[in-house]
C-alpha cells in the first residue's frame, strides 16, 4: 500500500487524466520552484479507471489556473490550509492562454519575432478549439 503523507499548506490536483501529471508539473513551472511535490501516477479511480494526482506544498498563488484549465478543465483543485481542504476550485476553459503552446505556422509572426508571446484565444468552446491570435492557425495536439 502506497502512503503519501498529508500536506499542511498548498494544493492537491485531483482527477488528472492518467499520464498527464508530468506535463502539468512542467507547464506549471513546479520544477523551478523550491517546494515539495508528490506525483502519483495511475492511481485507481472509480470514475476514471486510472488517474494522476499532484500534491504540492507551496503557496496557492504559484498556481496558474489558466494553464490547468487549458490542459484539462476537469481537474479538481483542492486548496489546503493547516492540513485540511478549505476550498475546492473548479476549472474552466480560459478565453486566452499565453506561452503555453507555440504556433506551428511557419509564416506566423511569432516564427520571425522571437520575443513575441505566443497567444491563443478560445475560438470554439464546445469543440475546445484555440487559434493563434496573430495568424488564426488552429491549435491541435
Amino acid at each position: 500500500m502506497l502512503n503519501v503523507g498529508k500536506i499542511e499548506e498548498g494544493f492537491v490536483l485531483d482527477h488528472i487524466k492518467a499520464g498527464k501529471s508530468l506535463s502539468i508539473y512542467h507547464h506549471l513551472g513546479l520544477d523551478k520552484e523550491d517546494c515539495t511535490v508528490a506525483i502519483i501516477k495511475n492511481a485507481r479511480s472509480n470514475v476514471m479507471g486510472k488517474k494522476d494526482i499532484l500534491k504540492v506544498e507551496c503557496d496557492i498563488n504559484t498556481l496558474d489556473l489558466n494553464i490547468l484549465g487549458f490542459i484539462d478543465h476537469n481537474i479538481t483543485v483542492n486548496v489546503i490550509k493547516d492540513g485540511n481542504i478549505v476550498e475546492k476550485k473548479r476549472l474552466v476553459l480560459p478565453q486566452e492562454i499565453k506561452n503555453v503552446i507555440r504556433c506551428k505556422n511557419p509564416r506566423c509572426i511569432t516564427s520571425i519575432e522571437q520575443e513575441l508571446p505566443h497567444i491563443f484565444v478560445l475560438a470554439d468552446e464546445k469543440k475546445e478549439i484555440y487559434r493563434c491570435k496573430y495568424c488564426e492557425e488552429k491549435y491541435s495536439e
